[in-house]
Parts: C-alpha cells; sequence; structure tokens
C-alpha cells in the first residue's frame, strides 16, 4: 500500500484509467474525482502539495464500528485479565457492565466512558506494551455478528479513496475519537497511513527510565478526548494546517467537517451514511455512543456531501485476509 512519503513529487494530477473501482457512479463520486482534480491542475483552484491535507475519522468511517467499536473489544479483553487476578472487579461499575456486555449500560455512560475504562484497565502498561498487546488482539480477534477479523472490516472504498488522493500528492491523516495507540498499531498496514499521522484520544503518560531505558508509562487520567470540538482544536494542535478534505460519519465529525470547509479556496466535506442493512448496518441518530444527527439534517446548509452506503458504495469490506489465506 502507498505510503505519504512515498508518493510522487510532481504537482499534476495524477488520476489512473479506473479511479475508485469499488464506488458508484454518481454525485459523490464526481464530487471526489472534480475536486481532486481542480486542486492539482494548474489553474485558479490550483493547491500545492504543502495545503493538500486530508483528515478522516477511523470509527464508522474507515472500519465498521457496529455494534459497539473496536476499542470497547479490546478493553474487555484486558478487563478479563485483570479479573482473572482480581475477582472483586466483576462487582464493580462501570467494569461491571463492560464485562457482562451490558450494552444498555455501557451506551448510558457514553463513548467517553469507554474510553476512561480502557484508560484504568491499560494504566501501568508502557507504550511498547500496549502497542504489543494491540497488535496481538487485532490479528486475531473477531467481530461478534459478522465474523471477520476487526482488521478485516476496514473499507475497500475508502481504502481506495486513501491512496487515490496520496497519488495526487495529499497528505492523509485519522483523527478519531478512538485511542490514539490503539488505532497507530493498525493504520499503517490498513490504511498505509503512518504512526506520526494518526490524532486521537490520549492518555497522560508519565516518563521513566527502566534498566537505562527510557519509557512512557500510561496513566489512568484522559489527556484528550478527541471528539466534537476538541477534534478541530487537535487538528490546529497536532497537523497544524487546516485541511481541504475531510471525511466523517457522525455529529462528533462535525467540527471537523466545518472547520474545513469554511477555510478559504476549495473544500471538500464528506459524511458517511450507513444506510446498507443488508451488507453492514443501517443506523445514524439513535446510535447513542457515536449518533448521525445535526450533521446529517444540516448537510446541505453547511456544504456537506452525503456518501450513502448503499448506494455509493460497489463493495463495503475489503478481501477477507483469512479467507484467502485457507
Amino acid at each position: 500500500m502507498q505510503r505519504d512519503d512515498l508518493s510522487p513529487g510532481g504537482d499534476h494530477s495524477a488520476v489512473s484509467t479506473t479511479p475508485l473501482p469499488s464506488w458508484s457512479d454518481g454525485p459523490a463520486k464526481a464530487a471526489i474525482l472534480d475536486f481532486v482534480q481542480r486542486v492539482t491542475t494548474p489553474g485558479p483552484d490550483f493547491l500545492p502539495r504543502a495545503r493538500r491535507i486530508a483528515t478522516f475519522d477511523n470509527d464508522g468511517t474507515l472500519w465498521c464500528e457496529q455494534p459497539l467499536q473496536v476499542q470497547f473489544y479490546f478493553g474487555h479483553q484486558r478487563l478479563e485479565a485483570l479479573v482473572r487476578k482480581d475477582a472483586d472487579l466483576k462487582q464493580q461499575q462501570p467494569y461491571k457492565a463492560y464485562l457482562e456486555r451490558d450494552i444498555a449500560a455501557i451506551k448510558q455512560m457514553g463513548k467517553q466512558g469507554l474510553f476512561e475504562v480502557g484508560a484504568t484497565a491499560f494504566a501501568g502498561n508502557t507504550e511498547d506494551e500496549f502497542d504489543a498487546e494491540a497488535r496481538s488482539f487485532l490479528a486475531g480477534a473477531r467481530h461478534p455478528k459478522l465474523g471477520r477479523r476487526f482488521i478485516d472490516l476496514t473499507y475497500e472504498p475508502q481504502v481506495e479513496l486513501l491512496e487515490y488522493l496520496r497519488t495526487n500528492g495529499f497528505k492523509t491523516f485519522i483523527v478519531t475519537g478512538g485511542g490514539i495507540d490503539l488505532v497507530r498499531a493498525l493504520a499503517e498496514d490498513a490504511y498505509g497511513i503512518p504512526p506520526e499521522q494518526v490524532v486521537g484520544s490520549s492518555v497522560k503518560t508519565r516518563f521513566e527510565l527502566r534498566d537505562g531505558v527510557g519509557v512512557l508509562v500510561k496513566q489512568a487520567e484522559i489527556d484528550s478526548f478527541d471528539d466534537r470540538e476538541v477534534k478541530a482544536h487537535n487538528i490546529g494542535l497536532h497537523i497544524g494546517r487546516r485541511p481541504i478534505f475531510a471525511f466523517g460519519n457522525s455529529d462528533g465529525d462535525l467540527a471537523m467537517l466545518r472547520y474545513t470547509l469554511t477555510g478559504d479556496g476549495p473544500r471538500l466535506g464528506l459524511l458517511l451514511h450507513h444506510d446498507d442493512a443488508a451488507r453492514e448496518f443501517a443506523y445514524d441518530r439513535e446510535f447513542h455512543l457515536s449518533p448521525l444527527a445535526e450533521a446529517l439534517d444540516h448537510a446541505a446548509e453547511y456544504g456537506i456531501t452525503v456518501v450513502s452506503m448503499k448506494n455509493d458504495w460497489r463493495t463495503v469490506f475489503v478481501p477477507d485476509a483469512t479467507a484467502s489465506a485457507a
């Protein structure tokens, strides 16, 4: 998969003969192709490579987030390991809800509550220890309903889009409400996005020297919960340039989309609507952890292009790597 630092050096569009083959012909695909053509072709809308910044949400935008975000299943596995050492955790909230997979109680706590439990569960781990555990989890953990590995539930049309943008001189970033370290563990292999181009929710860390080696140790305290308005803040803090292209799927991404679209010059903001119950899941405003309501209702007013999973995508998921290997 093409990395950002390996993309061509020229400023002219390098569109393949059949760009975005997993996208159906229609207004959404046309908007993407037209936008990329305009900003990469000499003319009034041309932008140099340095300004071609694209940001993508992760959960529900680049891979499946139903019935709960992957972060939940990873944290659940960690909590089960902790319970084997301390059985009293089974009766303590919020751990009890997560261990019993009490979906109603979990949704009541909200997405930040989910991340706070994970922060507590992994407190004391170094970043390297966390990364090794995350990669081990991703290598085998499977979706409870779809049966495929979580890593094989990335969206093929979005992987194509990321590659298409990079081929045309864009630098692609993930800006996610999910834990930054979990997403960094998968982003390079799954999306071609290196870890330094992932912005996400984070916990506080403490620097220590262990056997003469400097390490960062995770604390049981949130540093930044990267959702809603905080996404725009963290783009400014960590990227340092306003994106010209942004893609999300919920109201948690609306600030990022509006931050992108209200800048000067050509811009494109897209919103994935999960309306395909046959191939994935159909949901929007009723998903309490990450609802889609305001962004959907006011998309036209805000200048957001809505992408229908059902109508705009020919396929949904990347090929199943485990099936291919069988």
